[in-house]
């Protein structure tokens, strides 16, 4: 895997923080979580036939 490095606003990683101390996951893989399932919603619309 590559490293990448973010800057987030602190709300955002409170957040986040939030949601991986429910699930019992690192903050690190949160985020990721959270931006894969982006990158999949975002490719699936780009995919969609224009109305």
């Amino acid at each position: 895997m590559t490293e990448i490095k973010l800057y987030l606003e602190p709300a955002v990683v409170l957040f986040y923080t939030r949601i991986a101390s429910a699930v019992g996951i690192p903050l690190e893989q949160a985020l990721a979580d959270a931006l894969f399932k982006l990158a999949g919603e975002l490719s699936l619309e780009s995919l969609r036939e224009p109305e």
